[in-house]
């Protein structure tokens, strides 16, 4: 029957008690695929924005956002993301780590560059990125932001069904690529630390961590969710063990047994 969307997204909210809503995201060989209603900042807001702050605006505002080439700002999100005519991806972007000095030289730079993900020039025209209930079709990626406990239950729900570890692949910068090509590519869940970007222009807080899975998993990621760990209790928020009995300073047990309490 497939995937119920809303339902999905309401009961990961729930399940979770997420602060912002899940993501869907969807690259479009095409930007006149946009639904209608698409907010393109371009046009809407008058203003080129950075991939983040996209989803921001899908997470946070609700917003069904469209971005293409004329939309972003970022220029790292575009060589990777294949908005440019860049030749050489991974060397185009190893020159930036060098001159901002976030690589210690041109060779671990490049080493590092290449490890990421990317998409080829060109392979696609827009990203549309839409609150998960209000998705158009099946996502290619999909985006949930959570505290650390929370990404736990979901590495748990993942686990449960798949028998394997969720891959996590941290750089602390540029990290767009990880959370929204990473699982289209590999067709693998990732956990991403938001990089600068995310914390400086998206507005991203410090305690927040993104799960990011490949569309068609999201069924399995449902089931996982409400039978990872159900012999145990296992949940969010995780409930603190109370079958213990305290231990109080040596003053405090002195004025008791003076008391006569114990």
């Amino acid at each position: 029957m497939g995937v119920n969307y809303k339902e999905a997204a309401e009961f990961i909210s729930n399940d979770l008690r997420l602060r912002t809503l899940p993501v869907a995201a969807k690259f479009l060989p095409d930007k006149g695929r946009f639904p209608e209603k698409t907010r393109q900042p371009s046009v809407t807001l008058k203003k080129r924005i950075t991939i983040c702050m996209g989803v921001t605006m899908a997470r946070v505002y609700g917003w069904t956002v469209g971005l293409a080439q004329e939309d972003l700002i970022c220029v790292p999100a575009m060589i990777m993301f294949g908005f440019t005519e860049a030749p050489d991806q991974p060397a185009t972007l190893a020159r930036l780590f060098c001159d901002i000095n976030f690589s210690s030289s041109p060779e671990k730079a490049l080493n590092e560059a290449g490890s990421m993900n990317r998409l080829a020039n060109r392979e696609f025209e827009a990203l549309l990125l839409t609150p998960l209930a209000r998705t158009p079709g099946e996502p290619d990626t999909v985006l949930i932001y959570a505290n650390p406990a929370q990404v736990m239950r979901l590495a748990q729900a993942y686990s449960y069904v798949a028998g394997e570890r969720v891959p996590g692949h941290f750089g602390g910068k540029v990290e767009c690529d990880e959370y929204l090509i990473a699982p289209f590519k590999t067709g693998k869940p990732r956990v991403a630390i938001p990089g600068m970007g995310d914390r400086i222009f998206s507005m991203t807080q410090d305690d927040e961590m993104v799960f990011a899975l490949p569309g068609p998993a999201l069924e399995a990621l449902l089931q996982g969710l409400k039978e990872a760990g159900n012999k145990i209790g296992a949940r969010y928020p995780v409930t603190f063990y109370q079958n213990f009995q305290p231990e109080f300073p040596k003053y405090h047990q002195a004025l008791g047994k003076e008391l006569g309490l114990f």
